[in-house]
């Protein structure tokens, strides 16, 4: 059995198995014949994704980015479910597949959206499923999968784990299993927020809330076409706001200014939202800050926050944080007990 942690999200897909991880752009395109392939530079399993699944060949990430005259992205959560998540959760589980080892993957839904749609997110990858990967030179790799259970959890519960937990899943925080301890997950569609009281997911403090970072790369993206008339796609736009500025049309930009001032909004928003949902919950020990876009908003967020909250640490990529604690929670709760599992049915 192999354990897999998946998150697909509106910004970025991420998976890991523990001794690897892997983060692309949630970007779908068609595919095309390209003539010529250059060798320079290092070849990596996303900088080539091409995948065909069902009969259907797509450019995936980066790939479909730069070569796919066609590109697919979205930002509407019933599309991401039925045209995304399952193209680009396989093209993740495919590359962790062995020798059609049975693989149960642990995977996250935003709060406002868990209870509707965990099961329906299950049956889609449950099962039998065949992906070919497509290399630069011309070969196919056929991968066959078995996905035996899928385990869902409301998204900022992986940030939890991640700290509850060693890589074998077992608690080794023990301090947090006493605490109220709550979480802010900022992604870049939503912003989900939740309460773990004594190991106990409290509903009453656990929401989505409709602000993420793809809320600021819509302002800069709108200055930018009022001023010089390009529309920039948001998900061409992380290299900009990391950087402060962008080259359109052989012309530098500096959008430093109006990246700090809507990143500075968005966070009083968050934190608004955050302040009132938690107005009674004044006796939460710590709050964890996690998610791609509190890497943006973290500085402009923390003093606005009222609570403890725990150092974000420099050295780690923060979006990976819920995908390792799904992981962490799938070796607690299977361990090796799926080698001889049963078939595949859906989990509650």
């Amino acid at each position: 059995m192999e354990v897999l942690g998946i998150d697909i999200g509106f910004g970025f897909t991420k998976a890991s198995n523990g001794k690897e991880s892997l983060m692309f752009k949630s970007i779908l395109g068609e595919a095309s014949e390209i003539n010529f392939v250059s060798d320079f530079g290092n070849t990596t399993f996303t900088s080539n994704l091409h995948v065909t699944i069902e009969d259907n060949s797509y450019f995936v990430g980066d790939f479909a980015e730069q070569q796919s005259a066609a590109r697919q992205f979205t930002l509407e959560h019933e599309k991401l479910l039925s045209d995304f998540v399952k193209i680009l959760a396989l093209t993740v589980v495919g590359r962790f597949a062995d020798k059609e080892i049975p693989i149960n993957v642990v995977s996250g839904l935003p709060v406002g959206y868990y209870r509707k749609n965990n099961k329906l997110f299950s049956k889609i990858l449950l099962g039998h499923h065949k992906v070919i990967y497509h290399e630069p030179g011309g070969n196919k790799v056929i991968k066959k999968i078995f996905i035996n259970k899928v385990r869902m959890m409301p998204q900022p519960l992986g940030s939890f784990f991640n700290l509850l937990m060693d890589d074998k899943g077992g608690i080794i925080n023990m301090e947090m299993t006493s605490q109220k301890v709550g979480v802010v997950d900022i992604g870049f569609r939503t912003t989900d927020v939740t309460i773990f009281d004594s190991l106990r997911y409290v509903e009453r403090g656990s929401r989505t809330i409709d602000t993420g970072i793809s809320h600021c790369f819509s302002v800069i993206a709108n200055k930018l076409h009022e001023k010089c008339g390009v529309a920039v796609e948001l998900y061409r736009l992380y290299n900009a706001v990391e950087t402060g500025t962008i080259k359109l049309k052989g012309q530098e930009y500096n959008i430093t200014n109006i990246r700090d001032q809507v990143y500075q909004q968005t966070a009083e928003t968050i934190a608004n939202d955050l302040n009132r949902l938690w107005s009674s919950d004044w006796d939460i020990d710590s709050i964890i800050l996690t998610g791609g876009g509190s890497m943006e908003l973290s500085k402009f967020l923390q003093p606005l926050i009222q609570g403890d909250i725990i150092p974000i640490k420099n050295n780690i990529d923060l979006r990976l944080n819920n995908v390792l604690g799904y992981l962490k929670y799938g070796k607690y709760i299977w361990g090796d007990s799926g080698l001889c599992a049963p078939p595949a049915i859906p989990e509650e």
